[in-house]
């Protein structure tokens, strides 16, 4: 998945290297670590990210950048709508003030999406997402199968990929005995 610290990564490496990341830059060996939530990460995981950002990160771009993500994911942390907004507007008026074209864009698009995000703390974190998730492999599905002629096939194929507990019903005899041989 695409994150403002990856736009961020490699602007400033190409900025500063002249070209994209390569196994041997500080910033690229850790791209995975950024990310990363802050709480998930290990001593080791610590030390090799602080040392990354020392070297590679000049002007401390990424690091504020991954400090505004971590900062965003603490909005739903709070146990209250309120105290999310407040906590939003604060994240905001931080993304506005920074000089990081990465996290304007950014803050515009949650702006835009405020009232669909704060939604979450009136829905008691009720989320539409693993419907949308069972949707999404359907039509994976669907696509793989290149149109499937048997309605029954279909319904099987999904079953299996959806995980799904299924029984097969018998179908149902047409012929109640078995056909007269004539000799």
């Amino acid at each position: 998945m695409k994150s403002p610290v990856d736009d961020v990564r490699r602007r400033v490496q190409q900025d500063s290297l002249g070209h994209r990341g390569r196994r041997d830059d500080p910033l690229f060996r850790v791209r995975r670590l950024l990310r990363r939530r802050a709480d998930r990460l290990t001593e080791r995981g610590w030390d090799r990210l602080l040392a990354a950002l020392a070297a590679g990160d000049v002007d401390q771009q990424i690091g504020l950048t991954w400090i505004a993500g971590q900062d965003l994911r603490a909005i739903f942390e709070r146990r209250t709508r309120y105290a999310a907004e407040q906590h939003l507007h604060r994240w905001l008026t931080h993304c506005a003030d920074t000089e990081i074209p990465e996290l304007h864009r950014l803050a515009r698009t949650i702006d835009a999406w405020r009232g669909e995000l704060l939604a979450y703390f009136d829905t008691g974190g009720v989320s539409n997402g693993p419907t949308e998730a069972m949707n999404s492999l359907i039509k994976k599905v669907k696509r793989v199968g290149h149109g499937f002629r048997n309605f029954d096939n279909y319904r099987l194929r999904l079953l299996l990929h959806c995980g799904v507990d299924w029984q097969t019903p018998q179908p149902a005899r047409i012929r109640g005995r078995l056909p007269r041989l004539a000799a």
